[in-house]
């Protein structure tokens, strides 16, 4: 396994990722918000990619809020892969660069009811849920943990 930064080359396959996530962990009414997001704020947000065998298997990224806080953002682990510690492996690799960085108290994210436990592992506190937040039957269950 590999960890390393998000080049642009990385489009398309990061697009296929999400793709195999809709439904019922990625609304598919995302998918525009999350290819500009590849275009146009990846390298601002420390967006991250693990490679497996050569092959990118998952994303995700840190957005700093410049109020204490940072979010996580648009984690995501290709379908044939969950289960595999690779989503946990990116989000601790998450976790770590904002708990090096002194500026930074807690992390927030929004994520859904199908993944909401994974956070809960990881020490996030549910917040607020919103039904169908993220789209029909998904959620939007707010989470966030203190540093």
């Amino acid at each position: 396994m590999n960890l390393r930064l998000y080049r642009p080359t990385d489009i398309t396959v990061c697009l296929s990722i999400f793709d195999s996530n809709v439904p019922p962990i990625s609304p598919p009414e995302e998918r525009g918000d999350f290819e500009r997001f590849l275009h146009e704020h990846a390298a601002q947000y420390a967006f991250q990619v693990i490679e497996v065998e050569g092959q990118v298997v998952a994303c995700g990224g840190l957005w700093h809020c410049g109020d204490g806080s940072a979010s996580l953002c648009w984690g995501m682990v290709e379908r044939s892969r969950h289960r595999q510690g690779l989503g946990r492996a990116l989000a601790v690799a998450r976790l770590h660069q904002a708990e090096a960085d002194p500026s930074i108290q807690r992390i927030t994210l929004s994520t859904s009811q199908h993944t909401q436990g994974f956070y809960a592992g990881l020490g996030f506190q549910v917040v607020r849920v919103v039904a169908d937040g993220h789209g029909a039957g998904i959620d939007a269950v707010e989470m966030e943990r203190l540093l």
